[in-house]
């Protein structure tokens, strides 16, 4: 089951794969580079563990997670314009030792995400 964070990250409870919502990829428009963490890294729930360049901006991503990077996703830090060609299917980085905190389902992020551009 995947789970979201009000700043625009996505947890899947099944895989343990963290990424950006395609919200936030629309947002920030051409991703040039991803600044991914190392494995091994300790991630702790909303605090920042990676950044993306993009022709318009930097933007953290913080974890939506306490636990431990397990694996990063090689593909997309070659490619980072794979995230704004699917962020929800494109994940950054596996997490291991997941302690989940507060998260919200689909439905209460898409709330959210509609009140925020309204």
């Amino acid at each position: 089951m995947r789970f979201y964070t009000k700043t625009h990250e996505w947890f899947d409870t099944d895989t343990n794969q963290i990424g950006i919502t395609n919200f936030a990829a629309k947002e920030l428009g051409d991703i040039v580079y991803i600044n991914m963490p190392d494995v091994g890294d300790t991630l702790i729930e909303g605090e920042q563990f990676a950044d993306v360049e993009s022709v318009k901006a930097v933007a953290e991503i913080n974890s939506p997670v306490s636990g431990i990077v397990a694996e990063i996703n090689m593909d997309v830090e070659e490619n980072p314009e794979m995230i704004n060609d699917n962020a929800d299917e494109n994940w950054i980085i596996i997490a291991t030792q997941v302690d989940i905190g507060e998260l919200l389902t689909k439905e209460e992020y898409l709330k959210y995400i509609e009140n925020e551009v309204n």
